[in-house]
């Protein structure tokens, strides 16, 4: 395709952030053209059928934060949400949040850590917290997702009042911002008990994103078909309102002086703003140094390639001769699942590092394999379980389950490097069922097809740094905007008539965030644009 005209606008990549920017440009009445290096949309929401089971290859549900379904609403997109009902299991213990909630949760670590009561109770009394302030930070749908000057009552008596609660609640915040286990440390001391509430987060998380999921998880629900229902929708709407999509894409220059993209195939395609909705390293490789590039764009240039990405997963996706009956009573339709109850820091000071200081490849394979015998026993799984939500996805009387855990890029691509990669997977995947097999019993026999889904894999189809799942690492200095009164700028760049969006443009993130960028990128550009 050879294209000789300029588009309004370019949006680079599919995922969420990129398909919000596109679609309501689109509605705006832009010529706009999305770009995406995969062979088909959705990033992180992407979603894949084998053999008759559908697996979400991401994203395994969707919460609402007052943000998913106002944006929606406002794009005219009708999409259908099931229940998703999440379950905490440690061992043989289990309860359900929607049904027990945090007294039930609470309950189930004091049977687990029965002389650590009146700590889990004071760690109960955090979280309800933070969920107090979360009813307040999403007590109504999202303003950016409304249409106020059309309803100024709306605005006078509903969200005027919010806005002040709202920062009232960010400064109660404040309090719960340093990383999760430093928090849990001020609460208890006994490392297994902190382990159990932290380990399923990436590592320092901070505290109130962290403790907020305990809310969040009483908010999530389940798109009809899968979460690709979600992107399949965006992309309907962003043909039937003339935008265009190109898959299989990647941009690998960019012009800020000339306004144009180049591809990997060659093209050239002219932009009046261009928004970037992918991987940060990406945009500042493409972009390189151009004639007149302020000191602001080469400061930021030099934070981001300094940056590293956050915490990745090892994902295993089983297709199973078991009725759905029998995974329902195990692990019902999504959830997080710990088989020992005494916490990853009893693996020790080094983690894996420390078994491949043996300079042979063999020993180093043998103590390798050793030690993750023993982080498969002890890491928390997620486990989700679609045909639970939507009968038609599974073949009838059979059962996909979804099972991630945190998973370190550095250290699978050291396995790589040592040429046993392709072995490491199938090893990761007996690992899983050998836990699974105590909350299961027979699944390793009932397997019927497996597949393997490292940090690595999501590297290569989302070019996230280190397969990263929620942009920027907490550790260090993050090259982004972090705070949420400052979300609106945090989707400006350096780089002129360029604009980002998604989990690299602020921090934490997450699906509502990546939206929200979308949206805010789009705004700033129709703005511009003037029309």
């Amino acid at each position: 395709m050879t294209v000789s005209h300029t588009y309004d606008a370019l949006v680079v990549g599919a995922g969420m952030a990129g398909l919000t920017a596109a679609c309501y440009l689109s509605k705006a009445g832009y010529r706009v053209l999305l770009f995406e290096r995969a062979q088909k949309p959705g990033g992180l929401v992407a979603d894949f059928t084998r053999h008759g089971f559908h697996f979400d290859a991401g994203l395994r549900a969707v919460e609402n934060s007052g943000v998913i379904e106002p944006m929606l609403r406002q794009l005219g997109i009708s999409l259908p949400f099931l229940p998703n009902p999440v379950s905490i299991r440690m061992g043989d213990r289990s309860v359900r949040l929607a049904e027990g909630g945090l007294e039930a949760y609470s309950s189930m670590l004091g049977e687990i850590f029965p002389v650590n009561v009146r700590e889990i109770d004071a760690i109960r009394q955090n979280i309800e917290q933070v969920m107090d302030i979360m009813d307040v930070l999403y007590g109504i749908d999202n303003p950016l997702f409304l249409d106020l000057k059309n309803n100024p009552q709306f605005l006078l008596h509903t969200v005027l009042p919010w806005l002040v609660r709202y920062k009232i609640n960010m400064k109660k915040m404040k309090r719960f911002l340093q990383p999760i286990e430093q928090h849990l440390s001020g609460l208890t001391q006994n490392t297994a008990l902190r382990d159990m509430i932290a380990q399923h987060f990436f590592q320092n998380t901070p505290g109130f994103f962290a403790l907020s999921y305990f809310g969040l998880y009483m908010d999530y629900r389940y798109p009809k078909g899968g979460t690709g229902a979600l992107v399949s929708a965006m992309v309907d709407f962003l043909r039937g309102n003339g935008g265009e999509i190109q898959c299989g894409t990647e941009i690998t220059g960019i012009d800020p002086l000339s306004r144009q993209v180049t591809t990997a195939q060659g093209q050239t395609v002219h932009y009046q703003k261009l928004v970037w909705a992918g991987d940060t390293k990406s945009l500042y490789e493409a972009t390189g140094s151009f004639p007149g590039a302020s000191h602001a764009y080469k400061a930021q240039a030099a934070r981001v390639a300094k940056g590293q990405g956050g915490n990745s997963v090892l994902s295993v996706f089983l297709a199973l001769d078991i009725p759905p009956q029998a995974a329902a009573q195990a692990f019902g339709p999504h959830c997080f699942y710990t088989p020992l109850a005494r916490g990853l820091s009893s693996l020790g000071p080094g983690s894996w590092v420390m078994s491949c200081n043996d300079d042979d490849k063999d020993s180093r394979r043998k103590a390798l394999e050793a030690w993750l015998g023993r982080y498969f026993a002890l890491t928390t799984y997620e486990i989700s379980c679609p045909v639970l939500r939507d009968a038609t996805l599974a073949p009838e009387g059979k059962t996909g389950l979804i099972v991630s855990t945190l998973f370190s890029a550095e250290l699978i691509r050291a396995i790589r490097r040592d040429g046993w990669y392709a072995e490491c997977k199938e090893f990761c995947v007996q690992q899983v069922l050998l836990q699974l097999e105590q909350a299961l019993p027979g699944i390793g026999e009932k397997r019927m097809d497996s597949l393997c889904s490292t940090p690595l894999t999501i590297e290569k189809l989302t070019v996230n740094t280190d397969g990263a799942i929620t942009g920027w690492s907490f550790g260090g200095k993050v090259p982004a905007e972090s705070r949420f009164q400052k979300i609106t700028n945090s989707v400006r760049t350096p780089i002129p008539h360029v604009y980002q969006a998604g989990q690299w443009t602020f921090s934490p993130s997450g699906l509502p965030v990546s939206v929200m960028t979308g949206k805010l990128a789009a705004d700033a550009i129709i703005k511009e644009l003037g029309r």
